[in-house]
């Protein structure tokens, strides 16, 4: 796959379909560029260019953990010069749970960049924030106040970026673990502030500002709750609300898995939507 240096950090990325309007998608979570590969295919089979990447810290891109911003402040930064690059702008971004923040937050940085946006999964309230920002933070700062920057490199997340990467491990070490911790704790507490929005990421005020056409796809579990895509959709003026799974599981997380079993439904939605918007103007 081919790697950009975007903003002095390699990018792992891979394009599906050859014409047609562009479409980016990014995975939940932490997860690769693999974890909406088959869905990306799909989409660009419907007649779309679809970019799909490795975050920063994700992935066989860079980990990088520096920066004032928020983490998805950054990706959303990220994403917009690596589709600059592709002269892929204006484009249809989309996301799942972490990447649909990404998405979101994207708009509300270039809303002339976007034609319309995918979203499902979507993620809010308290339980959720406090869940993930302790996965997605609390853990490795904790690693780090322990042990340094080579119980970070324990740690399976960052063992996986390692293999997946190996230059990875030189700029583990070569970071500064006070630093480390004073980067991972800040994402965190703008992380936390989510827990009051409507979604993480975004105040009900942001996300009425949007006025890009909205395809939204609500979550079945407790950290993405199906009120919260709901309410996602009733604070976006062009959006538009898709039902998957009409009960709500009372776990956690429902694993990707089981989602997977919907996903020829799913992009079927999907390029119903890209289908009516992309006509427009």
């Amino acid at each position: 796959m081919p790697v950009a240096n975007v903003r002095g950090v390699n990018i792992n990325y891979e394009v599906l379909g050859d014409a047609g309007p562009w479409v980016a998608l990014s995975p939940g979570g932490r997860r690769g560029l693999e974890a909406v590969q088959s869905l990306a295919a799909r989409v660009a089979a419907g007649g779309y260019r679809v970019l799909i990447h490795d975050r920063r810290n994700c992935g066989a891109s860079d980990v990088v953990i520096d920066g004032d911003e928020s983490e998805y402040q950054i990706w959303a930064d990220d994403l917009h010069e690596l589709l600059t690059r592709l002269d892929a702008l204006p484009a249809f971004i989309g996301g799942s749970s972490s990447g649909c923040r990404l998405a979101l937050l994207f708009a509300l940085r270039y809303p002339a960049a976007v034609r319309g946006l995918l979203l499902w999964r979507i993620t809010g309230g308290r339980f959720a924030a406090q869940r993930l920002a302790h996965n997605y933070y609390g853990q490795f700062i904790a690693a780090a106040q322990q042990g340094g920057m080579a119980a970070v490199c324990e740690m399976e997340h960052f063992r996986e970026r390692i293999a997946a990467r190996p230059a990875n491990r030189a700029l583990l070490m070569g970071m500064d673990p006070g630093r480390f911790i004073a980067v991972m704790s800040h994402w965190s507490e703008y992380f936390m502030r989510g827990a009051e929005q409507p979604v993480i990421g975004a105040s009900r005020a942001d996300l009425e500002s949007i006025t890009a056409p909205a395809c939204i796809i609500p979550g079945n579990d407790r950290t993405h709750l199906g009120e919260v895509g709901d309410n996602l959709h009733r604070s976006m003026a062009g959006s538009e609300l898709h039902i998957l799974f009409s009960e709500h599981a009372d776990v956690d997380l429902v694993p990707p898995e089981e989602w997977n079993t919907k996903e020829a439904e799913q992009a079927a939605i999907f390029l119903d939507f890209l289908q009516r918007t992309a006509s427009r103007p």
